[in-house]
């Protein structure tokens, strides 16, 4: 069974608010080489700062009273997100949850536009998100030298970018590729799509999705909409996603030839950085729990990594050397060994948010 409910991308809400959180915990990035727009189109939000620390650590966690309307794609919670005011406190882990600013291990980078579904290049050279405005942009990690890679026509919803970068094998003929592969819903029907990672302004075409299966046993028939939620890993174009209408995780292969195969049930997949493991959410219990799968097996056998789960984890992210997972939970982040060898702890910041590694 997969995950209860629809989140990250359905619930972010169109936040411009000029947020003051201190001046000493923001790198602010507004350098003259940005192309995107600093603004977004919807309404705007006031938020006011409490000063009375919560959590751990001795930084101010913000309330907020909001205004403005929902802005379609994102990853903000329901309810409005709230404003960071410090790092993660985690090597490599960001967060960003559909404001302008998206928490790195050390600070709280400014990017000037809403930030949605933030994911990284495997290189860690540059972020890529949906901005507010609902394009697929690029930027450097501290929020400058913004691109808009491809600008949405209307009359669509992108979310949940993923970023494809291998290098040329020449024994096997495989060229050098830069793909950022991501979903675009259209009328409720949606596909992945695929763009050039280098380029400006580009022209978004759909990912193909040809048959295939584990030991090429015969053809396959894969669906070619209703899939989202792509992930990339490995060295090879490899991704796993979510079909929305059968509730099962897809594998992808783009090694010598371009195949696909139906992994198992789940959503929210993540595949680690060396493209062996997968972890994906299910619902177990009147909970979601994280399961993990190891490819290349005979046997598919789903390991479920949070069996005492008194809370929903979800949206998994894989640490750059595959042994941490880290998720999202109701009250912010949790994180644990990719093994399931211990029970997840909760991050050290609470405001809850979409998690991302930086390689």
């Amino acid at each position: 069974m997969a995950v209860r409910r629809r989140r990250g991308s359905t619930a972010a809400l169109a936040l411009t608010a000029a947020l003051s959180v201190g001046s000493a915990l923001l790198l602010t990035a507004c350098g003259p080489d940005d192309t995107a727009s600093s603004a977004a189109s919807s309404p705007a939000a006031t938020l006011t700062a409490s000063s009375a620390p919560t959590g751990k650590g001795t930084a101010p966690s913000p309330s907020a009273a909001r205004s403005g309307t929902p802005a379609a794609g994102g990853s903000a919670t329901p309810s409005g997100p709230a404003a960071p005011t410090r790092g993660t406190g985690v090597p490599h882990l960001t967060i960003s949850n559909g404001t302008d600013l998206v928490q790195m291990p050390d600070a709280v980078v400014d990017f000037h536009t809403q930030v949605r579904d933030l994911a990284w290049a495997p290189d860690g050279s540059a972020a890529v998100f949906i901005s507010g405005n609902g394009d697929l942009v690029t930027a450097k990690p501290d929020g400058t030298g913004r691109i808009v890679v491809a600008k949405n026509p209307g009359g669509q919803t992108w979310s949940h970018p993923t970023w494809v970068m291998t290098m040329p094998d020449p024994q096997v003929g495989l060229p050098h590729r830069n793909t950022i592969i991501f979903t675009a819903d259209q009328g409720g029907t949606t596909r992945l799509m695929q763009v050039r990672g280098d380029t400006t302004n580009g022209t978004p075409a759909a990912l193909p999705l040809s048959a295939g299966a584990p030991g090429d046993n015969g053809p396959v028939t894969l669906p070619q909409t209703a899939n989202t939620w792509a992930d990339a890993g490995g060295t090879h174009g490899s991704i796993a996603y979510e079909n929305t209408a059968d509730g099962s995780v897809y594998i992808r292969d783009d090694y010598t030839r371009q195949q696909g195969y139906k992994l198992t049930a789940g959503s929210e997949p993540a595949l680690s950085p060396d493209g062996n493991e997968v972890v994906f959410v299910r619902s177990v219990g009147g909970h979601d729990h994280l399961f993990e799968v190891q490819l290349g097996q005979n046997t598919i056998t789903p390991q479920d990594l949070t069996p005492k789960a008194t809370t929903d984890y979800t949206e998994p992210a894989f640490s750059p050397d595959g042994k941490e997972i880290t998720a999202r939970t109701p009250n912010g982040t949790a994180t644990l060994p990719a093994d399931g060898s211990l029970t997840p702890h909760p991050g050290a910041y609470t405001v809850p948010g979409l998690p991302a590694y930086r390689p």
